[in-house]
């Protein structure tokens, strides 16, 4: 089995509890991948660089797609052997959903690069949810933004061939027994 069908991406618009699942899958013992867009932030903010969702969108979705790509490579690498499960806060697909969102243009290597890297067939998709929904100085969208970023993600990863599974928005532990229950993770 190719070691990328052990690449679990979980998505869905921001604020939606994405991170808080991936810490208990890291707490259960699962190898996890946090997203690279609040790095990015932060580190655009930190070197008061453009490459921000709010000052520079073309080059703010650059960098996106270089550390995505990356990320992805590392994993591969890291994962090479022991075709263990690996969970992504987000896939490549994402910054590909956003891309479109703002109409922009990357350059096309980097597009095709980002096209060919696949993930697990199943990927999980975090709905949006108002009741735990905050803005905070990475997070600026409005609800409305985050609920037609969920639309978008959703969509690309449908045409791009993803069986798209929806969490049920519950508790962090039922959240969790669904995807080990979806993925058939024995002893979970």
């Amino acid at each position: 089995m190719d070691q990328t069908n052990y690449f679990i991406v979980l998505t869905g618009g921001p604020g939606v509890g994405k991170t808080t699942l991936l810490n208990k899958l890291q707490k259960e013992g699962y190898r996890t991948v946090p997203e690279e867009a609040r790095r990015i932030i932060r580190e655009q903010s930190q070197s008061n660089s453009d490459g921000l969702p709010w000052k520079n969108k073309q080059y703010y979705a650059t960098l996106m797609l270089i550390a995505s790509n990356a990320s992805f490579r590392n994993e591969i690498t890291e994962n090479a052997q022991q075709q263990q499960y690996v969970f992504f806060d987000r896939g490549i697909p994402d910054t590909l959903a956003y891309i479109e969102m703002e109409n922009l243009t990357v350059a096309a290597p980097l597009l095709e690069e980002a096209r060919t890297y696949r993930y697990h067939k199943k990927i999980f998709i975090l709905p949006p949810w108002q009741e735990i929904y905050e803005t905070d100085h990475e997070r600026k969208q409005t609800w409305e933004e985050a609920e037609a970023a969920f639309k978008q993600m959703k969509s690309v990863y449908k045409r791009l061939g993803y069986e798209v599974t929806e969490v049920p928005k519950t508790t962090v532990e039922q959240r969790y027994q669904f995807i080990c229950k979806s993925l058939g993770l024995v002893g979970h």
